[in-house]
Parts: structure tokens; C-alpha cells; sequence
């Protein structure tokens, strides 16, 4: 986190857990009020790399799952990016804005993606850089998250995964509440306020539970190379594209739409005790091995803890799965409705 955006937050009643935003000295009540108040939150988990040039949307485009040649300027889409086993890497929100792309991704993972994606320019006219430390991103959310965005002087974008731009920096609707602000570190101060006027800040925890209930999985540095797209659902994101041309995993990605072997699939759980991304999840029917993985969890309003889990679908039906070692608490799944 930029030290003068951290030290900002901290003076406008921020409490730190480990570099993120535990709370503004509320957790519970914060938390209590994510899904039906109007919420702003740093998103200090998050991080920018952007990547320009002139051959920008042709690189992307052979390296991501996404079709980022189609992708308009002031327009999101979201996207991974695999290893040639097909596996995801990272994921990420892409947003263009001009000739520009920029990729929002875990921060745990950042510095290597940076480091591997630059290995694969080779002649090609981009140039990749870490903007996490000038660009802060702030979540918005709720009934009255438009009024907040015009209090603080900024228009929000009609339909999902596109943006509006200023200078101060973009506006991205993610759905019909969420917004993701991309905004300069020196201008974030005087934005914040401004949508204090109709949000109340929450820490990132809150924003974390949020995007669970959206159904949108996060890959981290917990959760890397476990899954191929279609088991974090991102071919419903509409983060794979299966007409465009090749791309690292591309082969084994396709073969698994085509042939029907998705045996993993996304699910909502529900936990009684604290659970993290990368949990293993077992079944007593087969406790020798792992039958599925938390791929993000926070906790719940209601109490306990909330996650998205990937879980191979002959354990399911059960309802006896149980998280972290054979024999552990038990852990609840539901179908994922979007």
C-alpha cells in the first residue's frame, strides 16, 4: 500500500492487519451492514500492472484466456492466465483505457506475474509496469454507491465491465451496486471524503465477503495452479474466450469445454470456524485425498465464515465434507446462483 495513501487511511480511523485495512473501529457492525448499506473500502489486497505499447493488445491477446483484441476502450473484462497445463496462474479484471491495459490482480502475486509476464515480450513494442504504488483502488458498494460517486464528483458507468474516465482516474461498474475506482494516490485522499458523504468506509475484509457473494473467485499466491478456468467458473465470466487462437493451456482448456471434463465446479460454503484460501476440503467416503480447495474465504455477517469453494462433484450430494484434515469442522456447500 503507498505509504502517503496509508497514512491517510490510518488518520481517518483505519485499524492495519498485515498491510490490509482490518476495519474503521467497527468490524462486526461494518461487516453487519456490507449487504444492504452503502459501503466504500480500500482494496489494499489488489493490485495494478499495466501494460502499454504498441503491440499491447496482441500480447495480451496471445497470452490471456480473454478476447482482449475485442476488448473496447472503456470497457472491463475478466481473464486469467495459465500455465500450459492449463492451470490459472493468476486472474485478473482487465480494463482498457485508450491504448492502455491495465490488470487487477491478487498483490500477493504481483511481483511474479510482473517477472513472467516481461520474460515473453521478446521483440514484441509493450512495456509491462507495476502501478500498485501511484494507482489506489477503492470498492464501492450499495443502494446509494451512484450518490456517493457524484458526491465525490466522479460519474459511474451504466452497464456492467465498463468504465468512465476522468482525471482523476476510472470508474468501473462490476454489477448493478459494485464499483471498482482506479484513482491516482494523490488525488484518493480528496475522493475518499467525497464518498464518505454517502458510503461508510468498511475495512477490505467486507469488500472480500462482497465479492464472494457476487460468485467471483479470486486466484491467489494460496490458490495458484489449482484450477483450470472452468472449475472458478470464468467461462461464465466470460473470462475465456474459445475462439480465439492459441495461448499458454490453451489446448488443455478447450479439450476440457469440448469433451464435458469438468468434474470440479464452484460452489458457495459456509464454515462454523476460520478458513482461508487454499484449505483443503475431505470427504469420509475418499479421506486419503483432498476432494476440493477454498479458493477465498472472509468473515460472514451472519457470523462464521463465507467462501467460495471448488469441489469435485461425486462428494458433493453427501453433504459430509469437512475442511482442513479428514475428521475436521464441517463445512457447508450450496449451488452457485449468480
Amino acid at each position: 500500500m503507498n505509504a502517503s495513501w496509508q497514512e491517510f487511511l490510518c488518520a481517518s480511523g483505519a485499524r492495519l492487519d498485515q498491510d490490509l485495512v482490518a476495519d474503521f473501529g467497527a468490524a462486526a457492525e461494518e461487516l453487519r451492514a456490507a449487504p444492504e448499506a452503502t459501503i466504500v473500502a480500500p482494496l489494499a489486497h489488489l493490485g495494478v500492472i499495466e501494460v502499454s505499447g504498441a503491440d499491447a493488445a496482441s500480447f495480451l491477446h496471445q497470452q490471456l484466456t480473454s478476447d482482449v483484441k475485442h476488448l473496447a476502450d472503456g470497457s472491463a473484462q475478466h481473464s486469467a492466465w495459465c500455465s500450459a497445463k492449463g492451470r490459472m496462474l493468476a486472474s485478473f479484471l482487465v480494463f482498457r483505457r485508450g491504448s492502455s491495459y491495465h490488470l487487477r490482480l491478487s498483490a500477493d502475486l504481483l511481483p511474479a506475474i510482473l517477472k513472467r509476464l516481461r520474460m515473453f515480450v521478446l521483440r514484441s513494442q509493450v512495456s509491462i509496469s507495476d502501478r500498485s504504488d501511484d494507482l489506489q483502488l477503492i470498492g464501492l458498494s450499495g443502494p446509494r454507491a451512484e450518490e456517493a460517486l457524484q458526491a465525490a464528483g466522479l460519474s459511474g458507468p451504466v452497464a456492467p465491465l465498463t468504465c468512465s474516465a476522468s482525471a482523476e482516474g476510472l470508474v468501473v461498474r462490476l454489477d448493478s451496486q459494485r464499483f471498482e475506482l482506479v484513482v491516482s494516490s494523490e488525488t484518493a485522499g480528496k475522493l475518499w471524503q467525497g464518498l464518505l458523504l454517502a458510503a461508510r468506509p468498511v475495512g477490505t475484509r467486507v469488500w472480500q465477503w462482497l465479492e464472494i457473494a457476487a460468485g467471483v473467485p479470486l486466484i491467489t499466491d494460496g490458490t495458484k495452479e489449482e484450477f483450470v478456468p472452468q472449475m472458478a467458473n470464468f467461462e461464465q465470466l466470460g473470462g475465456v474466450s474459445f475462439h480465439k487462437g492459441c495461448y499458454p493451456g490453451q489446448e488443455i482448456i478447450a479439450r476440457t469445454q469440448y469433451l464435458g471434463k469438468v468434474k470440479r465446479h464452484l460452489y458457495r460454503a459456509h464454515s462454523n470456524t476460520p478458513i482461508a484460501a487454499g484449505t483443503a476440503i475431505y470427504s469420509p467416503a475418499n479421506p486419503e485425498h483432498a476432494c476440493g480447495m477454498v479458493a477465498n474465504a472472509a468473515p460472514a455477517p451472519a457470523g462464521g465464515y463465507d467462501a467460495l469453494a471448488i469441489v469435485l462433484e461425486n462428494f458433493v450430494a453427501a453433504a459430509d465434507l469437512q475442511i482442513a484434515a479428514p475428521g475436521g469442522a464441517h463445512i457447508d456447500l450450496q449451488p452457485l446462483v449468480r
